[in-house]
């Protein structure tokens, strides 16, 4: 017989068969293409080379698909040592990169928190500019990038939004679908929301957001907070167009959050760094009461 394990905080106490992670993915290059991995470490800033880098105006502000939806095309590839970053990208040729932890530091921003990012020079820069259509300079975590995050367990990260580890499962992508396609629309894939671990085997929807403590390989997460979503899922992450209203439209319905917005996915801070793996259990230790 399957193991299960007990959820508790939905109507009623039930249980379900044990979650598995079905894939992982990490973005080398903040608001860039994912990379499908197998089997990947986790520091306590998340999987390594996750969001490492990352593409700034010139006042040292992020760019992001909400507004150059363009930089869902451009694809990095960071060698397994972090010693060559490749960027491809259609109609232009491949750039290869030596990232230099030596370059001149740039004072840079991701929302509110406000740092340090090491400039990776003026040839990456061209590149990135043409492909986007707008200045902009490409700048990778220094080594003494030191940034907490918030939420209720705190951690650590680089240049993502605000926390390590996004994660997803596939029974909360099945109820958005379903109610996608009930109102005549095609349904979505799970890339538009740009998780770092997508999670098979719960038949809950929403699991997720009731985790407070588990365990993955041999690496252990706590909870921070339930994500919420802007425009970046109604981004086609093949084409880098903007493909319409959902998945926010749907999600207004019913996944709306008392503080605003909408929300899909829980965002996790490390506890106990290690490795994670396709195929990995997930031990859920504490369930939200």
């Amino acid at each position: 017989m399957a193991r299960t394990t007990p959820v508790t905080g939905y109507v009623g106490a039930m249980e379900q068969p044990l979650g598995v992670v079905h894939s992982l993915v990490y973005y080398p290059v903040k608001g860039c293409a994912g990379t499908s991995v197998t089997r990947h470490r986790v520091t306590a800033t998340g999987l390594v080379g996750d969001r490492s880098f990352m593409l700034v105006d010139s006042d040292g502000v992020f760019l992001s698909q909400r507004k150059v939806a363009a930089m869902a095309t451009v694809r990095p590839t960071l060698a397994d040592d972090g010693g060559r970053l490749t960027l491809a990208a259609p109609g232009t040729s491949e750039f290869v990169l030596e990232p230099t932890t030596d370059g001149p530091r740039r004072a840079v921003s991701v929302f509110t928190w406000h740092g340090v990012g090491v400039d990776q020079g003026d040839d990456v820069a061209a590149w990135a500019s043409d492909v986007l259509g707008q200045p902009c300079r490409l700048v990778r975590v220094p080594p003494e990038h030191d940034r907490d995050t918030s939420g209720e367990t705190p951690g650590k990260t680089g240049f993502a939004d605000g926390h390590a580890l996004l994660i997803a499962s596939q029974a909360s992508l099945d109820e958005l679908n379903e109610r996608i396609v009930a109102r005549g629309a095609a349904p979505v894939p799970v890339n538009r929301f740009r998780p770092n671990v997508v999670v098979a085997g719960w038949t809950v929807p929403r699991t997720e957001d009731r985790v407070r403590e588990m365990t993955v390989g041999d690496v252990t997460l706590g909870y921070a907070k339930v994500c919420i979503r802007c425009a970046v899922p109604t981004v086609d992450q093949a084409t880098g167009r903007k493909a319409g209203p959902e998945p926010i439209r749907t999600l207004a319905d019913y996944r709306r959050e008392p503080d605003g917005g909408v929300s899909f996915g829980m965002k996790a801070a490390v506890l106990q760094p290690g490795e994670i793996a396709v195929g990995d259990k997930i031990d859920v230790h504490r369930w939200a009461h």
